[in-house]
């Protein structure tokens, strides 16, 4: 259990619904086997989770926006027969880091960019991959370190 409360939110893009769900249910385990508390917002895809964490980023340093301690980046990418796999997976990913490196933010990646539907279910599947519970374990650890590079303990 923690002593100081943890509250994450999870930003999950819903294109690919089925594999959106998996991944929550291993990032909710996670999270709720540390003790900490979560909320979940749905974007319709991975490319508006960078601007979704970075909404819920401003909007907690308002007077009545809720504060977080990390953020845990769910959804998958699937090729398709165009470059939109690429830029969508590259600027994803580049926005996550960006917001991580830039603002000091602990986020968990948890975005799959994958070559077919069966390659997303085997890494999102809580009894094979647990990609999402990854992500919330990952998201977990760099709020563990940063509490004790400040001197806050866990």
């Amino acid at each position: 259990m923690v002593e100081d409360n943890i509250r994450l939110l999870i930003v999950e893009g819903r294109s690919h619904s089925g594999v959106s769900d998996e991944l929550l249910r291993g990032a909710a385990q996670a999270i709720e086997a540390y003790g900490a508390e979560y909320d979940v917002i749905t974007v319709s895809s991975a490319l508006q989770i960078p601007t979704a964490i970075a909404l819920a980023e401003d909007a907690g340093q308002g007077p009545v926006g809720r504060r977080y301690d990390g953020y845990v980046a769910l959804g998958c990418v699937i090729r398709g027969e165009t470059y939109h796999f690429e830029l969508v997976s590259n600027e994803t990913a580049r926005g996550l880091q960006d917001l991580g490196i830039g603002r000091r933010l602990p986020i968990g990646f948890g975005v799959l960019a994958v070559d077919d539907e069966q390659q997303a279910w085997a890494r999102a599947r809580v009894s094979e991959g647990d990609r999402g519970g990854a992500a919330a374990k990952a998201c977990l650890e760099t709020i563990a370190l940063k509490r004790q590079l400040l001197g806050r303990g866990r």
